[in-house]
Formats: structure tokens, C-alpha cells, sequence
């Protein structure tokens, strides 16, 4: 169904608008599909006499509330950049998808409460045929909706649809108790009514959490994909005079909203308007390849002094003997009449052992005692990768 739909309405799924078409189709068919589960397994409910089954529809009715959600969510993230906005409204389909993971939790909340209800005063299940078809058709229909959001997300990178997958898988998993419990009552005429309704809960509970900890995260700042930064220093290194890159920062604005600002090292040497121009070339590629707004700062730094560079092999060296992931970078010498100056920012990535104060009273106590009289100003840098 999705696939002719998007077939039909949508023209080019690479771009914003695409994006914004395939949230929409997937949100209006899910609202459409969980209205009608809803209504089956209410009435299926109601027929058998089940709390689990009452409950389970009740968890589809939110699910269509859910998918309104994420619909709104996708219609908010497609606006444009605006004055209050300028970086345009992208994260609104992460918070979109939030909103999404706490109503799983509530709703599994609920089913967690009249579960253990109905452990503590059972009540009798009817289990007719009708009802266990409803519950199977149920199943097959939410495996069907995880398939095609587990797709469309991924194909359109949406945290929002994937929270809806897992949803949706969560939900089949849910039923397919439900459905257990009937067929014990059935054949071995045993009430696990309840108990399959704290099970369901409990799934719900977990897709719930982990719905919400994929929203947040990207909300709360995580680093880029690995290919994506290879990717970056692939672009920038091919240019002959960008001899090194550091300081990469990538900002998440929302799916199709990234930021990219690094430090280019060029050579000290060269004239200053060729690097400019360089530099400029390098962005407009970074954006054309990547479809993201970059900004390179320059570093000018010596190329062709042997001496230089010799000193620089040993202080890279030496540092990774204090910490192996330790880099550094601008490494420059000032020479005066009493001592030299080995100026150089040092990279100190999330999970070093040591604090960044430890850190630099160690880099300087190493440069200090090498022969050459020579004194660290060293700057401590953090990873963002």
C-alpha cells in the first residue's frame, strides 16, 4: 500500500519535500489502520469478556493518536527557516517522536494497572473463534505497519518513524500474548488473562523507553556517523594544499539540516588569497556533496622546516605515551633568547581517564624535560566525534 502510494504522490523522495510526503502518507495510513484495529478488538473485547483484549484496543486507539502525532510533527519539520528560526524547524520531528514514546509509556502504564486488577479478582474469558481471528488479522496488520516504518525510516532517516516501528512491533508482540492467553483458556481452561496483560505491559513499557532514548538523543546532541566524517576528511584532503583537519564539529538541526565547521592546516607560505579561494572551493563542495553549510577556518602552519617537523614527531609521540588517543595539532616554534616556545592545541577525546587539567600539567612536564629547553603553551581540546 505504502509503496503505491508513494508511487503515486511522491515525485522525488531525496529531497525536503519528499521527506515531508512520505511522513504523511505513513501517519495518515497509520491513523486509518489503528482507528479500524481499534474498533475490531473493542468489539472482540467486549464479545469475550477480556481485559487484556479491552485494553489492547485502547493501546491501538493511542497508537492512532501516535501517528496524528507524527503527522503533525512531519508538517511542523518541513517548514521553512524563518526570523525566530533560522536553522529551520527540523527538530520538531524528534520532539514529535517523543511525545510518541510517552504516550506508549502511558498506555503501558494503564495495562500494567488493570492487569494486576485482573490477576487479584479474575474474571471468566470467552473465547470465541471471532475474537481469535480479530487478534490475527491484529497481528498481522501491526508486523505489516513495523515493516513499512521500520523502511520509510530508514529510507528518510526519521527517528520519528522509527519510533513508530518499534511501536508497531511491540504492539503484535503485545496481541500475540493476548492470543496465547485465549487459547490456554480454550484448550487447558486456565486464566492467564492478567498475566499475558502485565507481559503485554511490560513490552510496551520497553518500546516506550526506547522510543524515547532515540528522540532524545539527537535533541540532546550526538556525535555524526563515523562515514559521514570519513566522508567529510575524503572531500576536504583531496585539495594538495589542506595538509591536515581538526577541530570537525557537526550540528543536527534536524534530518537534512547539518552544520559542518572544521580547521583546514594549510601551509604558512603560500599566498593568502589562493588559500582564501581554496578554502571557499572546498565549502561550496562540502554543501553541493553533503547538502550541508559548511565553514573552514584556515591554519597556516609550517611545511618545510625539517626542524619543525622533527620536533613535532617526538611531542606527537610522547603524548600518546601519556594517553594513546591523545592528537595534536598547530603545532608551531617560537624561538627566544632563553628558551623556546612549542605552542600546539591537544585533542583529549570523551572517556580519557585523566582530567584535562592532569592532562596538560602532564604534556608540560614532558615537554620540559627534553633536551632543548623548550616550554609548552598547550591548549586542551575536546573531541566532538
Amino acid at each position: 500500500m505504502i509503496t503505491i502510494l508513494s508511487k503515486i504522490f511522491i515525485k522525488d523522495s531525496e529531497n525536503e519535500q519528499g521527506r515531508k510526503a512520505y511522513g504523511t502518507i505513513c501517519s495518515i495510513v497509520g491513523i486509518l489502520l489503528n482507528v479500524c484495529l481499534f474498533a475490531g478488538k473493542y468489539f472482540a473485547g467486549i464479545l469475550s469478556g477480556s481485559v487484556a483484549i479491552t485494553a489492547d484496543a485502547f493501546n491501538n486507539l493511542s497508537d492512532a493518536g501516535s501517528s496524528f502525532i507524527t503527522l503533525v510533527g512531519f508538517l511542523f519539520a518541513g517548514k521553512k527557516p524563518d526570523l525566530d528560526h533560522p536553522f529551520g524547524h527540523g527538530r520538531f520531528e524528534y520532539i514529535s517522536g517523543f511525545v510518541v514514546s510517552i504516550a506508549i509509556l502511558f498506555m503501558g502504564f494503564e495495562l500494567m494497572k488493570s492487569s494486576i486488577i485482573k490477576i487479584i479478582h479474575p474474571e471468566p474469558v470467552d473465547t470465541s473463534t471471532v475474537a481469535m481471528v480479530i487478534l490475527i488479522v491484529s497481528i498481522l496488520v501491526k508486523v505489516y505497519m513495523a515493516i513499512y516504518n521500520h523502511s520509510v525510516g530508514k529510507k528518510i532517516h526519521s527517528a520519528a518513524m522509527f519510533a513508530t516501528a518499534k511501536d508497531s512491533l511491540s504492539d503484535s508482540l503485545a496481541t500475540s500474548f493476548v492470543l496465547i492467553a485465549m487459547l490456554v483458556m480454550k484448550y487447558a481452561d486456565i486464566n492467564i488473562d492478567g498475566i499475558c496483560g502485565v507481559f503485554v505491559s511490560l513490552f510496551i513499557f520497553y518500546a516506550g523507553i526506547t522510543a524515547a532514548k532515540e528522540t532524545l538523543d539527537p535533541l540532546l546532541g550526538l556525535p555524526p556517523e563515523q562515514e559521514f566524517v570519513d566522508r567529510i576528511e575524503e572531500i576536504v584532503m583531496a585539495h594538495d594544499m589542506i595538509v591536515g583537519i581538526h577541530d570537525v564539529v557537526v550540528h543536527d538541526y534536524g534530518p537534512g539540516r547539518r552544520m559542518i565547521s572544521l580547521h583546514a592546516e594549510v601551509p604558512g607560505d603560500r599566498n593568502v588569497f589562493e588559500i582564501h579561494d581554496l578554502i571557499d572551493r572546498v565549502e561550496k563542495e562540502l554543501n553541493e556533496t553533503l547538502q550541508c553549510e559548511s565553514v573552514i577556518h584556515m591554519d597556516p602552519i609550517e611545511t618545510d622546516n625539517e626542524e619543525v617537523a622533527k620536533v613535532k614527531e617526538i611531542i606527537a609521540r610522547e603524548v600518546r605515551c601519556i594517553d594513546e588517543q591523545i592528537t595534536i595539532h598547530d603545532f608551531r616554534m617560537v624561538t627566544g633568547e632563553t628558551h623556546t616556545n612549542l605552542i600546539f592545541d591537544a585533542v583529549v577525546p570523551f572517556g580519557t581517564k585523566m582530567s584535562t587539567k592532569d592532562v596538560k600539567k602532564s604534556i608540560e612536564e614532558m615537554v620540559e624535560g627534553l633536551e632543548g629547553n623548550y616550554f609548552a603553551v598547550v591548549h586542551i581540546d575536546q573531541s566532538y566525534l
